[in-house]
């Protein structure tokens, strides 16, 4: 909010002017060097400040992936960072794409609605370049794609959606399916041209060439997940996460470790003469019963009840019960 000034200081700021101790051009100057946004009412925005970053996060992780993925395919150095993220209509974007273009459509899933892919052919000619063992060239004359070049495009596309739906994953859960590749922006209406759409803009690298990459998302299919863009439900999430796969890394680790097990037939008390004077064929008597089970200790701890027996020509217990903890103090 603006700061209001007092009738003190209006006072003295008039009074100032007219002295000429302040000129009027530098009030002019100091109005002028503000910024001033200019906000439409018609178009409000759809996601809160909160919400861009988590967004923004969220895209740059698929730009990781996406950079991994194309290096390795390529062999060659590849990078992709994000630009930036807008909000606009679908027609405005629409219209800053070049025709033509490779355009891919895609169903977001588990989300209701498609999306669209748009990969400059100056980057996509690049890729079939490589992929057809060239050096990775975008040709100078631009063209739409052929029924080949398509089809080899449409396997980068289907691992970009694999990256795509990997980077939403801490939010929720995707199954992006590829629909339609286009190169006329005008033949992929998938939403009303005045309907808003989340624009990310990624900046593309190929050895020499460089272009751009658009992800466009309509706010109708982001509309049910608005909720979940917050940094809050975010790192609880992540916290969570990370604590269920520590225990699950900890578990894979214990159940392959060896532990001793001991069963006890029984136990007497005796003395230190009794010991001495042992000799062969002496009998001892034990506490416990025979028909009593016995006590199985798992690193000295007693866990099981038992009942001995034969396993074929082997010694064996047959377990049971488990004992709880109390019932362990109690041994």
């Amino acid at each position: 909010m603006a700061e209001v000034l007092s009738q003190n200081e209006i006072d003295s700021l008039l009074s100032a002017i007219t002295a000429g101790e302040l000129q009027t051009r530098e009030v002019k100057e100091t109005v002028r060097s503000r910024k001033i946004k200019i906000y439409d009412f018609k178009r409000p925005d759809k996601f809160s400040k909160d919400q861009i970053r988590m967004l923004n996060n969220i895209h740059e992780g698929f730009a990781r992936y996406a950079n991994t993925y194309l290096t390795t395919l390529l062999r060659t150095m590849v990078n992709i960072d994000v630009v930036s993220i807008d909000e606009i209509t679908y027609e405005e974007f629409i219209r800053t794409i070049a025709n033509p273009t490779v355009i891919a459509v895609f169903e977001m899933g588990n989300l209701e609605g498609n999306a669209v892919i748009e990969i400059n052919l100056s980057i996509v000619l690049t890729i079939i370049d490589r992929l057809f063992g060239g050096p990775g060239k975008a040709l100078e004359k631009i063209r739409p794609l052929t029924d080949i070049e398509t089809t080899v495009i449409r396997r980068v596309l289907l691992r970009l959606l694999a990256n795509f739906k990997e980077a939403w994953a801490q939010v929720v859960e995707l199954n992006p399916k590829l629909e339609m590749i286009e190169s006329n922006p005008q033949f992929a209406q998938i939403v009303p041209p005045n309907d808003m759409v989340l624009l990310v803009t990624f900046e593309t690298k190929i050895a020499e060439s460089e272009g751009i990459i658009n992800i466009c998302v309509p706010y109708l299919v982001l509309e049910p997940i608005v909720s979940k863009l917050q940094a809050s439900f975010w790192y609880s999430k992540t916290k969570k996460e990370t604590s269920e796969k520590t225990r699950q890394d900890i578990t894979s680790k214990l159940v392959d470790a060896d532990v001793e097990v001991k069963a006890e037939l029984g136990h007497a008390d005796i003395t230190v003469n009794d010991i001495l004077n042992l000799e062969v064929g002496d009998v001892l008597k034990l506490k416990e019963k025979l028909r009593e089970p016995i006590k199985i200790k798992v690193q000295d701890r007693y866990k099981f009840l038992g009942r001995p027996g034969m396993v074929g020509k082997k010694r064996g217990v047959k377990i049971i019960k488990s004992l709880t903890p109390d019932e362990e103090k109690a041994i």
